[in-house]
């Protein structure tokens, strides 16, 4: 006879504090690694109604590379609610302005799409540079594959 399955309750969550160097790899891998870390899916204690995910702090951010000529022909579009509000900019001119909506919308588009999301995108913290305001908390460094 097989042992019962495994339910995570809220009370036994662990969250780790993880840091991730974004010139390490490209855009899509470092999205895939920040997702992953954020979900908690991992974790041999995964519950996917739970979200024991990891808090995520993400240093050099207008240095993450891209490959082939996203550069120019990746558009970002934001819509103000207004008619005819729409504005769209290419990735090179977002990265100059706010390097950290690259890996912003890059993660949010891999996690799944529930009620648990705006939580994970909480727990992620992204800076342009490679100072950062969370080393009370000790990170621990990962490297991206």
């Amino acid at each position: 006879m097989a042992g019962k399955t495994y339910s995570q309750k809220t009370s036994e969550i662990e969250r780790r504090w993880i840091l991730i160097d974004a010139k390490d790899a490209t855009l899509g891998r470092l999205s895939t690694q920040i997702a992953k870390y954020l979900i908690g899916k991992y974790k041999p204690t995964y519950t996917p109604h739970i979200d024991s995910g990891d808090y995520v702090v993400v240093i050099n951010a207008a240095e993450v590379p891209v490959t082939g000529a996203k550069e120019t022909d990746k558009i970002y579009y934001r819509h103000s609610g207004f008619p005819g509000g729409i504005k769209d900019a290419q990735l090179k001119e977002v990265r100059e302005k706010f390097p950290e909506r690259i890996i912003e919308a890059a993660v949010r588009g891999m996690l799944p799409k529930n009620k648990l999301s705006p939580e994970r995108m909480a727990r992620l913290k992204i800076f342009a540079g490679s100072e950062h305001a969370h080393a009370a908390q000790k990170p621990e460094k990962v490297e991206v594959k």
